[in-house]
C-alpha cells in the first residue's frame, strides 16, 4: 500500500498550521470552538491524522484527541459537547474523562453512551498539567463505586479502538516533532530524520477499513512510543540542563509526547501485543 499526501491534504495541513499558529494564545473554550466550527472532528482517518500531528506539535489542550479517536469509534457519532470513550473493561486511566459531556462505554452487550454526569471521574494527577486523565466509576453509590460494571449491570469489556491507537501514535510524532525543531533551534545544527510513515501508514488502513488495521496501528503505537524514548533522552541532554527548568517550553512537549507513549499501552506492551500476533498467526 502505497501512501503520499494529495494536494488536499497538503492544504488542509497547511490550513491546520496557519490557524494554529494564529490561535495558540486563545483560551481552551475559544480554542474548541474553533476546531468544532472547522470541521476538524468530522475528518476522514487521514486527515484526522494531518490534524493531530499538528495538534500534537503544539501540546493541544482540548479534549480533541479523546472525542475524535476515543468516542466516535465506539459510538459511532460525534458527541453533544466533548466525548470520550472506556474500553479496557475496568475504567482506568480514561482521557477527557473529567470533563466529557459524552462518555461511550463499552459492554458485554455492545457500546453504551451515557452524560459526563451519569459516571463519576477522579481526575489524577500527572506530569503532563494540560493533560487531563481519570479513572471512572459508577454504579449505586449505596453498595460503593463499580469500575467493571456499566449501566444496568451490564460487565464492561476491553476493545481498543485501532483509531485510539493511530491517535495517540500520531500526537507522539508531533510532539516530537517539536521537540526536534526545539533542539536544533538550539544547538544551531540541521538533521535529516525519516518519515514518521507508520503513524500515517496506520491512518490509511483504517480509512480504507483494511483487514490488517489493528496490526498497522499496534505498530504505529510500538514505533512512536520508541520514537518518544529517543527524543526525549536525547532531547533533554542536548539542552543540558535548561531543558530541566519550567521557563524552557520544552518540557511541554516532553511530557505529552511521554503521556501518548504510556497511555493505552506503552511502546513495550505493544511490541508484546504485535508478536503474540505473530505467535497467533503461526
Amino acid at each position: 500500500m502505497e501512501f503520499e499526501f494529495d494536494e488536499d491534504q497538503l492544504l488542509l495541513r497547511r490550513s491546520v498550521r496557519e490557524t494554529l499558529a494564529k490561535t495558540s494564545a486563545l483560551p481552551e473554550d475559544e480554542l474548541w470552538a474553533t476546531y468544532t466550527a472547522l470541521g476538524w472532528l468530522e475528518a476522514p482517518p487521514v486527515e484526522l491524522a494531518i490534524v493531530l500531528d499538528e495538534l500534537g506539535y503544539v501540546a493541544d489542550p482540548t479534549p480533541f484527541l479523546a472525542t475524535a479517536t476515543w468516542f466516535a469509534p465506539l459510538a459511532g457519532r460525534l458527541p453533544e459537547g466533548s466525548g470520550t470513550g472506556v474500553f479496557d473493561g475496568a475504567g482506568r486511566f480514561v482521557l477527557d474523562a473529567d470533563r466529557a459531556d459524552e462518555v461511550a462505554l463499552l459492554t458485554g452487550d455492545g457500546v453504551v453512551v451515557v452524560s459526563g454526569a451519569e459516571v463519576t471521574a477522579e481526575r489524577l494527577d500527572t506530569f503532563d498539567l494540560r493533560l487531563h486523565v481519570a479513572h471512572v466509576t459508577w454504579g449505586d453509590p449505596g453498595g460503593g463505586p463499580v469500575a467493571s460494571v456499566g449501566p444496568g449491570g451490564v460487565p464492561l469489556v476491553a476493545g481498543i479502538p485501532d483509531l485510539a491507537l493511530m491517535g495517540l501514535a500520531v500526537t507522539a510524532v508531533g510532539a516530537c516533532r517539536r521537540i526536534l525543531d526545539l533542539v536544533v533551534a538550539h544547538v544551531k545544527q540541521r538533521h535529516q530524520f525519516g518519515v514518521p510513515i507508520l503513524a500515517y501508514y496506520a491512518a490509511l488502513t483504517i480509512a480504507e477499513d483494511d483487514p490488517g488495521r489493528h496490526r498497522a496501528a499496534v505498530m504505529a503505537k510500538a514505533a512512536a512510543g520508541e520514537c518518544q524514548e529517543v527524543v526525549y533522552r536525547n532531547g533533554t541532554q542536548l539542552f543540558g540542563a535548561m531543558g530541566f527548568t519550567w521557563e524552557n517550553e520544552l518540557h511541554v512537549y516532553l511530557k505529552r509526547a511521554v503521556a501518548a507513549n504510556l497511555l493505552l499501552g506503552s511502546a513495550t506492551a505493544a511490541r508484546k501485543a504485535l508478536l503474540e500476533m505473530e505467535a497467533a498467526a503461526l
